[in-house]
């Protein structure tokens, strides 16, 4: 009985760990999923079931590029790779193929990240094309997340932090100076395009569930193990997980443009269907 209600307990622990290391993670690409999915149905009704390639361009590339980085970094061997294709019979815009060896965990868990690849590619790149293209507006965002983000648990001190961090973006982003700028509008173009292809396939949320398992398998073994040596796992991870402050607050950067994204293909929807 003790050997069962140990297990079970590892399990539940485990559970919860998951929900520290990975939930806001999973979070963030379903919340992107759903607005990208709304976005891309106004597209379509503005330009017709091609309205989506529009912003295919740049952002179906970046996409599959995050792929391809989180293949390179697990070790995955890349078999095909079609960064941009327009003429697919089954509407597939890109892709990349990958094997790996069934016996490595590390490749096997290197699954969930390879699936998540684009939600890394489509941060990084908006952080960049910020950098580059608003660089005073990268600034600020910078600052405010020296100021006041720091290492600690998710709770909703974090997120008022975070919030307070992207209003202040949205001031510095759409100052009267940046208005007026060409380089301004470039970034927003680039940024809808970058948004608009960020979220998760069906085939990505496959390939992330198989690591996933394997990361809960893990984590249970860490747990037993951690019982038996008389280790704190479950603050361990905690403490790791304290990382989850500057996700979330990075990953707003995503969710802000996605929104901006559904806004203005709400907008041009309403103009077309006038």
């Amino acid at each position: 009985m003790n050997l069962l209600t140990s297990l079970t307990a590892a399990i539940f622990i485990s559970c919860v760990e998951m929900v520290y290391l990975l939930g806001v993670l999973i979070a963030v690409g379903f919340l992107l999923g759903v607005i990208e999915r709304y976005s891309n149905h106004m597209l379509v009704r503005a330009f017709g079931p091609r309205g989506v390639l529009l912003t295919a361009w740049i952002g179906t590339p970046i996409h599959e590029l995050g792929h391809l980085m989180m293949c390179f970094i697990f070790g995955h061997r890349v078999t095909r790779v079609k960064l941009l294709q327009l003429n697919s019979p089954d509407g597939t815009l890109g892709y990349v193929e990958h094997q790996y060896n069934l016996n490595s965990f590390y490749q096997q868990v290197g699954n969930f990240f390879i699936g998540l690849g684009p939600i890394f590619s489509g941060i990084g790149s908006l952080i960049l094309g910020m950098y580059l293209l608003v660089p005073k507006a990268y600034e600020a965002f910078t600052q405010q997340i020296q100021q006041r983000i720091a290492l600690e648990t998710l709770d909703v001190n974090v997120l008022r932090s975070v919030g307070e961090v992207l209003f202040e973006l949205c001031k510095s982003l759409f100052s009267f100076e940046n208005l007026i700028s060409p380089s301004f509008w470039l970034f927003i173009v680039i940024a809808i395009s970058i948004s608009s292809h960020i979220a998760l396939s069906r085939p990505d949320i496959r390939n992330s569930a198989k690591g996933l398992q394997i990361i809960f398998i893990l984590l249970v073994l860490f747990n037993i193990a951690g019982k038996i040596l008389h280790i704190d796992s479950y603050g361990l991870v905690v403490r790791i997980a304290e990382y989850n402050a500057y996700l979330l607050a990075f990953s707003g950067i995503a969710i802000l443009f996605s929104l901006i994204t559904l806004a203005v293909s709400f907008i041009l929807a309403k103009v077309k269907g006038a």
